[in-house]
């Protein structure tokens, strides 16, 4: 098998972190990219990838990133970076959440993919990966800037596969329910014991390590094959709102 070489965003955490762990353990070469040095550091010891941090909303940083990651060339881009702040409701909304929920989740992957384009066109075609989630596919209440910026962000993705149309580059939507991770729920809620509860009684929520393997799954598909769209839910879970709760009985509304 030849070489092939992947770059992955918010690699320090979650779903980032177990994508590089399963693509390298796959086979490929793979650039970790995220804004803490020191866990892509404990990264790349405990794996063997490259690294490089860089905060994907300033521009200078996604220019230096994408001339590291593209001079080895490049066949895959897994945009993961993003996140939620709050659960504001529409009629209390903190505006500057909602502007920097914009900013890690839709225009940082707007500046990476259009740094990152040209290198996997020159490296003969590639892949695209975008990780949104359930929430670009609907919302909830207290929900609506992270729905609003996840809606913004999978139409990069649903844009960009029919301006690629005729070019052999594939496009991907990677779209999660609930995935239980360390950090997700803790940086949207602000405590810890608010973050676990999300998770309170709910059999086996998705973890990072099931996302990272349709990530997989999705790479090493023949090439002539495109997953537009998978979407991931834990068995508890039927909708952005409906949850089996098996400690309490009932359905329980949960953001996501």
């Amino acid at each position: 098998m030849t070489s092939r070489r992947a770059l992955v965003s918010g690699a320090s955490s979650g779903i980032g972190r177990a994508t590089v762990r399963v693509l390298v353990a796959d086979g490929w070469d793979v650039v970790a990219t995220a804004r803490r040095t020191d866990r892509l550091e404990t990264l790349a010891e405990e794996t063997g990838c490259e690294v490089f941090t860089a905060d994907l909303t300033r521009d200078e940083d996604v220019a230096a990133l994408a001339e590291f990651a593209g001079s080895a060339g490049l066949d895959a881009v897994v945009n993961v970076a993003g996140g939620a702040l709050g659960v504001d409701r529409i009629d209390e909304a903190d505006t500057e959440r909602w502007k920097r929920m914009f900013d890690i989740n839709v225009m940082a992957t707007l500046n990476l993919t259009q740094a990152c384009l040209p290198l996997v066109r020159r490296n003969g075609g590639g892949s695209l990966v975008f990780v949104t989630s359930t929430a670009a596919h609907g919302t909830y209440p207290g929900g609506g800037g992270y729905a609003a910026a996840k809606h913004a962000e999978r139409q990069i993705a649903t844009t960009l596969r029919l301006e690629l149309a005729g070019e052999p580059i594939r496009v991907t939507e990677i779209a999660p329910g609930m995935v239980k991770t360390e950090e997700f729920s803790l940086v949207r809620l602000g405590d810890a014991r608010a973050a676990e509860d999300v998770y309170a009684g709910v059999e086996g929520p998705l973890v990072a390590s099931d996302v990272a393997e349709a990530i997989r799954w999705s790479l090493d598909a023949p090439l002539h094959v495109n997953v537009d769209l998978m979407v991931l839910r834990p068995v508890a879970q039927s909708t952005n709102t409906d949850v089996v709760r098996r400690q309490l009985a009932v359905k329980d509304a949960v953001g996501l």
